[in-house]
Parts: structure tokens; C-alpha cells; sequence
């Protein structure tokens, strides 16, 4: 059976503001199936001006904090991009697109199934190299 990609109606260009595009991005992060014990913050990093775009930049912080152990060891980040184009219509929705802290794959929102297993692999890795260390 093939699974259903969850996405949600972005806001216009013309509507967009750094806040809503954050709350945006929560809208759409409680679309993935993660289990309930991985908590969350975000937080907007930076505006960026290209010659045919502005791109917002926001960060998705993932821990699961448990009573033994309450400051995790280790997160996970998931970076998102909003960008608003110079040359379309303002009142088309704006694009939108993350990558994972550990990669350089870019996923699309309307194109991609989030995955907890990738926030698992994220903090496992880290967990593994700081072992190491």
C-alpha cells in the first residue's frame, strides 16, 4: 500500500510574515507520525536575499527527554526553507523545502513522507561519534 503524503496549504507570498511562516511550519510538522515522546521547539534563523527570491530560514530542534535522563544527550535539527519569489504572483503559495541536519538531501513537503527513523538515525549517530570521542 502506498503511504499518503501529509502536506498543507501554504501561505501566499503576499500574506507571509516571518511568525506565520514559523507557525506554518508547525502546522505541517503535526501532520508526521512521530510518537508523542519526541518534543520540539522552533526558531527563525535568518532572511536571505537572492536576485529572484527571499528565503526565510527556520530551525526544528527534536529531543525525547525521558525523567531519568531530562536534558537529552542529544537533538536533532531539521532545517526549512520558505521562499518567496520576486517574479511570480505574490498570491501564489509560498515554496517550501527542508533538509536534515546530517544531509544535504532537499525535501519538499508535497513530495516526501517525513520519517521519525531519520531523527533516530540523527541523535544515534551523534550519540555513537560523542561515545567515541
Amino acid at each position: 500500500t502506498k503511504s499518503v503524503i501529509k502536506n498543507i496549504q501554504w501561505i501566499t507570498g503576499n500574506n507571509f510574515t516571518v511568525e506565520r511562516g514559523r507557525r506554518q511550519i508547525e502546522e505541517y510538522i503535526s501532520t508526521w507520525d512521530v510518537h508523542r515522546s519526541w518534543l520540539h521547539w522552533s526558531e527563525f534563523l535568518q532572511e536571505e536575499e537572492l536576485k529572484y527570491s527571499k528565503r526565510y530560514h527556520y530551525r526544528v530542534c527534536w529531543s525525547v527527554p525521558t525523567r531519568r535522563k531530562p536534558i537529552p544527550r542529544a537533538t536533532a535539527s531539521i532545517y526549512f526553507v520558505i521562499e518567496i519569489s520576486k517574479i511570480k504572483p505574490a498570491t501564489l503559495p509560498v515554496e517550501v523545502f527542508f533538509t536534515l541536519e546530517s544531509s544535504r538531501l532537499i525535501h519538499r513537503p508535497e513530495q516526501c513522507q517525513f520519517r521519525e527513523k531519520w531523527l533516530k538515525d540523527i541523535i544515534e549517530n551523534k550519540i555513537i561519534l560523542m561515545e567515541r570521542l
